[in-house]
C-alpha cells in the first residue's frame, strides 16, 4: 500500500510550481526594495554625484574623441553615462549579496536552501529578483539623465534592456559567489572595498581605454581583463543600437562561470553545512 502511494506521487516539480517559487522570491525582493526607500535613493546618489559634479569638473580636461559607438564628438557626461548605469548594477549586485549574508545569519537563507526545489533554481530566482530591482534603478537614472540633456537614440532605451539584464545577472552572480565565502556580516564591508572600487576604477567607465594605455600599458591590460569593463561596453554599444560581440561573449561567459561557482559554493557538502549555526557561531 505504501509503495503504491509512493509510485503515485509525481517525480519532480511542475512548471506551475517553479513559477510559484519564482514569484515568491521576486515578490519578497520587491517588497524589501519598496520598504527600504533609502536603498533606492542611495543607488541614485552615487551616479548622480559623478554626473553632476565630477563630470562638470572633468569636462574640459577629459575631452572625448570620436570612438565607437559614437559618430561625433561627445561631452564627458555622455561618455560616462553607460559606466554609471553599470555602477548602479554593480552596487545593487553587491547589496543583494549583503542581504544574502544577513539572511544566512538570521536563518532565512537556510530555510530557502533546504526546500525541495533544486538549489541552482533557487539561487537563479534570487539572482533574477536582484536584477529586476537594478533595472528599475537604472531606468530611473536614465530619466534623470535625460533631464540633464543626455539623450541617446529613442530606440536605445529598448535595445539596452537585454544588455542590462545580462550585465545585471553577471554582477549579481559575482556578488552571490563572494557572499558564499563570507561567514559574518561584519566582514562584508571590507571584502567589498577590494571588489567594487577596483572593478569600477580599473575599467572604461570613467575614461576610454586608449587614454589608459597612453598613461599605463599595464593598467590597460588590467582593464581589458576586467569583466566590468565589458559590461560597460556592452551597455554603451546597446544604448546606441549596436552590438559589441567581444563584450557579449565575455559577459555571457563570466555570468555562467560566476553562477556555476555560486551554485557549487552553496552546495551543502562545500558551503553552508560547514559554516556552523546561523550568526557565525561555532
Amino acid at each position: 500500500m505504501t509503495s503504491a502511494i509512493i509510485k503515485d506521487q509525481p517525480s519532480g516539480f511542475s512548471f506551475a510550481q517553479y513559477i510559484t517559487c519564482l514569484n515568491g522570491i521576486v515578490w519578497r525582493e520587491a517588497l524589501r526594495f519598496l520598504h527600504q526607500r533609502e536603498r533606492f535613493v542611495s543607488a541614485l546618489v552615487r551616479p548622480l554625484v559623478w554626473l553632476f559634479i565630477f563630470a562638470a569638473g572633468f569636462r574640459q580636461v577629459l575631452g572625448i574623441s570620436i570612438i565607437p559607438p559614437y559618430e561625433t564628438y561627445i561631452l564627458y557626461e555622455v561618455y560616462i553615462a553607460p559606466g554609471l548605469m553599470a555602477m548602479i548594477q554593480l552596487f545593487n549586485g553587491m547589496q543583494s549579496s549583503l542581504s544574502m549574508v544577513y539572511d544566512r545569519e538570521m536563518g532565512n537563507m537556510r530555510t530557502l536552501l533546504v526546500s525541495p526545489l533544486p538549489r541552482w533554481y533557487l539561487l537563479f530566482c534570487k539572482l533574477l529578483a536582484g536584477t529586476a530591482v537594478s533595472l528599475l534603478q537604472v531606468y530611473a537614472f536614465l530619466l534623470i539623465a535625460w533631464l540633464w540633456d543626455i539623450e541617446p537614440p529613442p530606440i536605445g532605451y529598448l535595445t539596452v534592456l537585454p544588455a542590462l539584464i545580462l550585465s545585471g545577472l553577471m554582477l549579481g552572480a559575482l556578488g552571490m559567489l563572494i557572499s558564499s565565502g563570507i561567514k559574518q556580516l561584519e566582514n562584508f564591508a571590507g571584502v567589498m572595498n577590494f571588489v567594487i572600487f577596483p572593478m569600477f576604477f580599473a575599467s572604461s567607465a570613467l575614461y576610454p581605454l586608449w587614454r589608459v594605455q597612453e598613461g599605463s600599458p599595464m593598467l590597460y591590460y588590467v582593464c581589458q581583463f576586467n569583466p566590468f569593463t565589458h559590461a560597460v561596453e556592452l551597455i554603451r554599444f546597446a544604448l546606441y543600437g549596436q552590438m559589441n560581440w567581444i563584450s557579449l561573449a565575455v559577459v555571457g561567459g563570466c555570468t555562467a562561470a560566476f553562477m556555476i561557482g555560486a551554485v557549487l559554493a552553496y552546495d551543502p557538502s562545500r558551503g553552508l553545512s560547514r559554516r556552523g549555526p546561523a550568526g557565525g557561531e561555532t
